[in-house]
């Protein structure tokens, strides 16, 4: 059972509602998705509603104002649901985790919004829609399908009129994806931004097409290939 199970039985077994023996948990720790996090410490769940146990289901429900935290990183919505199988080490684990209604991923450097979160653990992939859009000190992400989280590659992938804003600059484009890096005080922040068809660069004294499109954040140097088009005044 892994840590994500270990805290939902222990708070579960403090309201009454399942037992408290648990299993030896595997070294592997599971993380929440969210680039440049550290799966190594613990996770924390709470829900003001409560914590229900779905054997049958093989689900944990926490429900109302839900949030699962591991060290700087924090998965709020309104219900998050921890779907488990048997694991081939013994015991159990959470393979995929739902997260319903109002969600927010949160961290001290960005923060994600939409409707709905899914949460592949052995992927490390989270995929949030409707009303999607990702917020960092220096930048802005929307897309209309989808914001995914790509863990292991520290990459977000904004998909459906996706659209980054930095200050008076726009890109737009069918697809972004956006790769992070750590810098020297090891926060994660946004490097790269590479655009994928129909690509809309606007400043306030031009506006260029493209079809595809590599934008260097720290540097301001955009790249373009493809049908380049530049309309100045």
């Amino acid at each position: 059972m892994n840590r994500w199970a270990r805290i939902i039985a222990v708070a579960m077994a403090a309201l009454g509602l399942g037992p408290a023996v648990l299993p030896p948990t595997p070294a592997h720790a599971q993380g929440i998705g969210l680039p440049g996090q550290n799966r190594d410490t613990p996770i924390e769940i709470h829900a003001d509603e409560g914590i229900e146990w779905q054997q049958d289901a093989k689900a944990y429900i926490a429900r109302g104002n839900a949030r699962a935290t591991q060290g700087k990183v924090t998965l709020h919505a309104a219900t998050l649901i921890a779907y488990y199988q048997d694991s081939p080490r013994g015991g159990t684990e959470i393979w995929r985790i739902d997260a319903l209604k109002d969600v927010r991923i949160v961290s001290a450097e960005q923060t994600a919004y939409g409707d709905k979160g899914v949460y592949d653990v052995a992927k490390g992939v989270m995929v949030l829609t409707g009303n999607t859009r990702l917020v960092t000190p220096t930048d802005r992400i929307t897309a209309r399908d989808s914001l995914e989280y790509w863990e292991a590659r520290a990459l977000v992938v904004a998909r459906g009129n996706a659209v980054a804003t930095r200050g008076d600059r726009t890109l737009r484009a069918d697809t972004l994806t956006a790769h992070f890096f750590k810098g020297k005080d090891n926060k994660s922040k946004i490097n790269i931004i590479r655009a994928f068809d129909n690509v809309i660069i606007t400043s306030p004294k031009e506006v260029v097409r493209a079809r595809r499109g590599v934008y260097n954040l720290p540097t301001g140097i955009a790249v373009l290939t493809g049908s380049v088009k530049i309309t100045r005044g």
